[in-house]
């Protein structure tokens, strides 16, 4: 025990200190049980809802039917255990994943803000939400600029004046995805077909013969943009570690919160965590949390976020099935619930509309969010550590406010919803590829003994690479021999 101890006050030779300060070492907290910490994915979840599960894949369904549903279940699997590896980092030393990576190399810090920001200045989900609402009060095409500016400025008043951020999102993602289950499953129950549930399995076998022939119908853009947003996307998935860290999981539990500069109580240094010495205590403790955070995740990412995608495919081609004439904008989802309207009754298509809504909102809230958080986190660690002015709180709001304001410009512009998020699908995929790859470096090398990404994991995340790596190459062929006609753009 005193050997122990003593060892707390050492550094840590796990971690690279080249670029950032030496951690030290501390013991693992004990784990606590899974009701304490169900709904650390609920942020993620909710952010999920808006762009692959409610507008993209069911898109893609009304252009090729239930043939390639099966690549949702996929891709979002896929996302699960990358999403892990990123909770593994924080679970055992409190830093997030993007700190990690810039403990290997400085630039990683800039490269992940940028790639944060960039796909999401972007605002397809807030036009679609805005879309949305001009459908529910029969309002003009003209009003949704406006409306979506008056979204976006709301939210960022939101997170700015939270006196703990993480809470109060926590809590407003978490009656949007009550919200979003209730209409899910009424609507599934009532106007689903049982043939159409059958169809997902049973079609799948032709679905995976005709991929070229599907690649060529819907578009590589498209099809590679809704693979990346089954489930989060983007650099997304990076901030679990944020939100498994506020949870008070693992070493986050050392990690001060993210408050607001305004009303709450700010603190200037970086966040820089620490690593368990290889005890039998710190060992039994480790395989409790991530047992603990496997089926935390399990529940509420995977299986929540896999049904409620099958879900809307199955309910978007029970009620309008394949309609190829209909045309890449979200007059889609019109559509689609005048057919429920029809199928059920007339006040059926206004819930499923005011759904809709509230699926897109809780997408919006939980990008600006991650777009602070991995912002904040990634610069004060390393190019302004050393600032007493600019904490990771300062820097979170200052990267909320950009990304408004640069998306309220691009929302006068008259840029198609649809074709903004897929323009965020683009540049999501590159950044899931760069991340994908470092985490099995970083985790394979620089964590505890005990801790390390092995055994048939380890195998897995390869796989997880190059599912994101061989996209990427291949939009940027397309991209550099056809520019944006590749993509129907």
């Amino acid at each position: 025990m005193a050997d122990t101890a003593e060892r707390r006050e050492e550094f840590a030779t796990e971690l690279p200190s080249k670029y950032l300060p030496q951690a030290k070492y501390r013991d693992l907290p004990e784990p606590q049980s899974l009701r304490n910490y169900l709904g650390a994915s609920v942020i993620i979840l909710a952010t999920a809802l808006g762009s692959g599960e409610l507008i993209l894949w069911p898109y893609i369904t009304t252009q090729v039917g239930l043939a390639i549903v099966w690549l949702s279940v996929l891709g979002i699997s896929v996302q699960f255990f990358l999403n892990m590896e990123i909770e593994r980092y924080t679970l055992v030393t409190g830093e997030t994943a993007v700190t990690g990576f810039s403990r290997m190399w400085v630039g990683w810090s800039v490269v992940f803000a940028l790639g944060a920001i960039l796909p999401n200045a972007f605002p397809g989900w807030a036009a679609s939400a805005s879309e949305l609402f001009t459908f529910i009060f029969g309002l003009g095409a003209g009003s949704a600029p406006l409306v979506a500016t008056i979204f976006l400025v709301s939210i960022a008043l939101a997170v700015t004046l939270s006196p703990v951020i993480y809470q109060t999102i926590e809590k407003v993602q978490a009656v949007l995805v009550i919200i979003i289950l209730v209409f899910i499953v009424l609507a599934t129950i009532i106007a689903s077909d049982l043939s159409a549930w059958a169809g997902v399995v049973t079609q799948a076998p032709q679905g995976a013969a005709n991929i070229p022939t599907y690649w060529d119908e819907i578009g590589a853009l498209a099809l590679l943009g809704a693979l990346a947003f089954a489930g989060a996307g983007g650099a997304n998935n990076l901030c679990q570690s944020n939100y498994v860290r506020d949870k008070g999981m693992g070493m986050g539990i050392h990690i001060p919160n993210i408050v607001s500069p305004i009303t709450g109580e700010e603190v200037a240094v970086p966040s820089i965590g620490y690593v368990p010495p290889d005890t039998e205590e710190n060992r039994r403790r480790f395989r409790g949390w991530w047992k603990v955070a496997n089926q935390e995740h399990l529940i509420t990412f995977w299986f929540l976020g896999a049904a409620l995608l099958v879900s809307l495919c199955v309910l978007v081609f029970s009620s309008i099935g394949i309609q190829e004439n209909i045309g890449q904008d979200l007059e889609f989802v019109e559509d689609w619930g005048a057919a429920l309207g029809e199928r059920i009754a007339p006040w059926f298509e206004q819930f499923f509309l005011i759904a809709g809504f509230v699926m897109l909102f809780s997408t919006n809230v939980g990008i600006v969010d991650y777009v602070g958080r991995i912002t904040g986190d990634s610069l004060k660690v390393t190019v302004l550590r050393d600032s007493q002015f600019w904490s990771e709180s300062k820097l979170y709001v200052t990267a909320v406010w950009s990304i408004v304001i640069v998306g309220t410009v691009l929302l006068w512009t008259g840029i198609e919803p649809i074709v903004l998020l897929l323009l965020s699908a683009a540049g999501g995929f590159y950044v899931m590829a760069f991340y994908s790859t470092l985490l099995n470096l970083l985790n394979r090398r620089h964590l505890p003994e005990y801790a390390k990404l092995k055994g048939w994991r380890s195998p897995v995340m390869v796989l997880v690479a190059l599912f994101y790596v061989v996209p990427s190459v291949y939009l940027a062929y397309l991209f550099a021999t056809q520019g944006l006609a590749a993509f129907g753009l």
